[in-house]
């Protein structure tokens, strides 16, 4: 496959009020290689939180595209990412999900290595009969190209041309503040976490993450129960987001910024059903009212293509693994200030149960649409999507008034009432495919691997 048919793939005519996408992005298998190749392996991939790893030889598992990587804290604490696959014949070193280990020891045949990487020994190695070179070559853990941290947010990338990782987040920086702004102590992850597969291509979860336009059609259940439970008020201490967030009256927003990574936000009108609304006093003495009133609201951020921060009924972060064409496993993760009281941590965790939870009422609903979407793409007469149109005349280059109050430059911004139900934040998404594929195709001199 060459990048030309690569680029046929997107028809991106801004000026012409048109952008499309032709649906084999979404079932082509050569499509999908090039994908793992030249954006999970070509860019910085989320993987995970440091307070995941908190004490010295600490260490979790996770991945950047189809590598294994693990991540670890050294006796010094100091964190590090590597690929997760032994020097001598590539078993993985690390077969658990996490711990703690001073040394991690291959079971195949048993070299060892310490929490910073290093080889501390080779099994026989005097008996080995080596010649002398091999005592000369690093038989360390292989480090990733790039690792970063920001605010705890943990980054890498095996790819060697990168920016640095504040550049690349830029105005997404802004979202994850006020997600990590929300304690003073900052934010940790929920104890406990969950993983399912939708039979589904993965771009499907990163367009939902900022699709507002589906929430009264494939969340209908949902918002009938909001009602129901509207009536029933004393029986019930969950207090779901209700109808009057999706009133047309309720100011909505989105931006689009460099590298792909989109955010939608949204005034609450009932922020005393958020979690967060306990500490209400002390988040406006600390970080002001008008940081208190974002953090208060309803945001989903996307940081792409790995991560989502969903922050409404109570704060999910989503973590996005391609494993086919056809097939996507998340990880789910509840996210709460450090030092939380019990009743309130009580409290989000049923919040989130209630409307994140894989269980939940809203995502099996969203994996029921991936699913009947990628079977729909089946139907290959109908060649293009035509989902990525409403908003384009309520869009704007640059930052408006929303993004200068929030301090962030945003490349688009749009800003009107619930029912414009924006698509144009996905067009972010694919121009920063095209752009990570173009590149990949230059560093590599074509689709093959070098």
């Amino acid at each position: 496959m060459k990048f030309d048919d690569i680029a046929s793939m997107v028809d991106d005519c801004p000026r012409e009020g048109r952008f499309s996408v032709q649906r084999r992005i979404f079932t082509d298998p050569e499509v999908f290689d090039l994908e793992m190749r030249h954006i999970y392996e070509g860019t910085w991939i989320f993987l995970g939180l440091a307070s995941q790893a908190p004490q010295p030889h600490d260490f979790f598992t996770t991945w950047v595209g189809r590598q294994p990587v693990v991540v670890m804290r050294d006796a010094d604490g100091r964190l590090g990412a590597f690929l997760n696959t032994c020097r001598h014949r590539g078993a993985q070193v690390c077969t658990t999900a996490a711990g703690n280990a001073r040394v991690h020891v291959c079971k195949y045949h048993s070299w060892a290595y310490d929490s910073s990487g290093r080889n501390v020994d080779v099994k026989l190695s005097k008996q080995g009969c080596y010649a002398p070179e091999f005592a000369q070559r690093s038989h360390d853990l292989t480090r990733l190209a790039h690792f970063g941290e920001y605010r705890g947010f943990l980054f890498g990338s095996v790819a060697a041309d990168v920016p640095a990782l504040e550049e690349h987040l830029g105005g997404a920086r802004a979202f994850l503040d006020l997600v990590v702004d929300q304690g003073p102590q900052g934010v940790e992850l929920v104890p406990g976490n969950l993983s399912y597969t939708y039979r589904g291509n993965w771009k499907l979860q990163v367009e939902n993450c900022a699709d507002t336009y589906h929430l009264t059609s494939a969340h209908r259940s949902y918002m009938s129960i909001v009602e129901r439970r509207k009536s029933e008020q004393a029986k019930h201490r969950l207090r779901m987001v209700g109808s009057r967030s999706w009133k047309s009256d309720v100011v909505r927003g989105s931006f689009t910024f460099g590298h792909g990574h989109t955010a939608i936000w949204g005034v609450n009108p009932e922020p005393e059903i958020r979690p967060l609304y306990a500490q209400v006093e002390e988040l406006r003495r600390r970080v002001g009212e008008r940081r208190t009133d974002w953090m208060l609201g309803g945001r989903n951020l996307t940081v792409y293509p790995s991560m989502q921060l969903a922050d409404s009924a109570a704060t999910l972060m989503r973590v996005i693994r391609p494993l086919a064409v056809d097939r996507t496993e998340m990880r789910l993760y509840c996210i709460a200030p450090v030092g939380e009281a019990p009743d309130v941590r009580e409290y989000r965790i049923r919040q989130f149960e209630d409307f994140f939870n894989a269980t939940g009422m809203a995502t099996p609903d969203d994996n029921i649409a991936y699913e009947q979407c990628q079977t729909g793409y089946g139907a290959e007469q109908a060649e293009w999507q035509q989902g990525y149109d409403r908003g384009f005349s309520a869009l704007q280059d640059g930052p408006n008034d929303y993004a200068r109050e929030l301090g962030v430059e945003p490349v688009t911004s749009l800003v009107g009432p619930f029912d414009v139900g924006d698509e144009t934040v996905f067009h972010a998404g694919y121009r920063e495919w095209i752009r990570l594929m173009r590149r990949g195709f230059q560093r590599t001199g074509g689709g093959e691997r070098s």
